[in-house]
């Protein structure tokens, strides 16, 4: 970047030109941090912070502080057997595990999560831009399939350009013939976490676990058409108006005061 479009852009920002360069140390220690954390993980997915910090000889604090930073939750068991997913012979490796997301559009992380209505599930697809926090892509229904994760991708792609790289996890939705073929279309480079890893992709993880909480009780919802309705908007308040702990503003806040551009 040219030395007067800097200075152009720190005013901009109303911040002074010396920031732009600043080397944010803390950041980089962290991150390295939730690489020891995760790898940890792998080996031992039940430990908490408690038991991470003298296995990895850090302090526990730092410890709480990244993982709650970066959304990783260890594995917990709750009352249900877990049963592993039968081989599909597909197999994605994970993109972003050593990488920071460093524009819009870089990386685009995948998930879904259920509620429970009138005797049923209903089930919610995001897509969140790691780098601005935005959820990008949105879709509702009543089944977890190809197409509620297909819907969703579609939806971001109508505002926005086609990421660098889409994360998810080992999903069956995620590794269908139909999902994985629009990406090659697009050009669209797919990574998953490792199977077992649910903090692999802890910003959708992290996401959720408010999510449900500022929804509240969908069973409050007068009707399906309701209750969908109150998703949305409450979509639209986590990107625009309410506070994100890592940006300390809104996404589209941030995206509005950095004035990025999509590339």
């Amino acid at each position: 970047m040219r030395s007067d479009n800097k200075s152009t852009l720190a005013k901009d920002m109303g911040i002074s030109r010396s920031l732009l360069y600043y080397d944010y140390k803390q950041d980089k220690k962290d991150w390295i941090t939730k690489v020891m954390i995760e790898e940890a993980l792998r080996k031992h997915p039940s430990y908490g912070p408690k038991r991470l910090g003298p296995h990895l000889q850090i302090n526990k604090k730092r410890v709480e502080r990244v993982m709650k930073k970066y959304g990783i939750k260890p594995y917990r068991r709750l009352g249900k057997k877990w049963v592993k997913a039968k081989a599909t012979g597909l197999d994605y490796p994970n993109l972003i595990k050593d990488i920071v997301a460093l524009y819009p559009g870089h990386i685009w992380a995948s998930d879904f999560t259920y509620l429970w209505y009138e005797g049923a599930w209903l089930y919610v697809a995001t897509i969140i831009d790691v780098y601005t926090r935005e959820i990008v892509g949105l879709a509702v229904g009543r089944k977890h399939d190809r197409w509620l994760t297909t819907q969703a991708l579609l939806d971001a792609l109508r505002y926005h350009p086609r990421p660098f790289i889409i994360h998810s996890d080992h999903g069956s939705e995620y590794k269908s013939r139909d999902y994985q073929g629009l990406l090659t279309e697009l050009g669209i480079k797919p990574s998953m976490a490792a199977k077992g890893c649910p903090w692999e992709n802890g910003f959708q993880e992290s996401f959720y676990s408010q999510f449900k909480i500022e929804l509240g009780d969908p069973a409050c919802s007068l009707s399906l058409g309701e209750l969908t309705a109150n998703i949305y908007r409450q979509i639209w308040y986590y990107n625009n108006e309410r506070i994100h702990t890592s940006l300390k503003m809104s996404p589209m806040q941030f995206v509005k005061r950095e004035k990025v551009e999509y590339y």
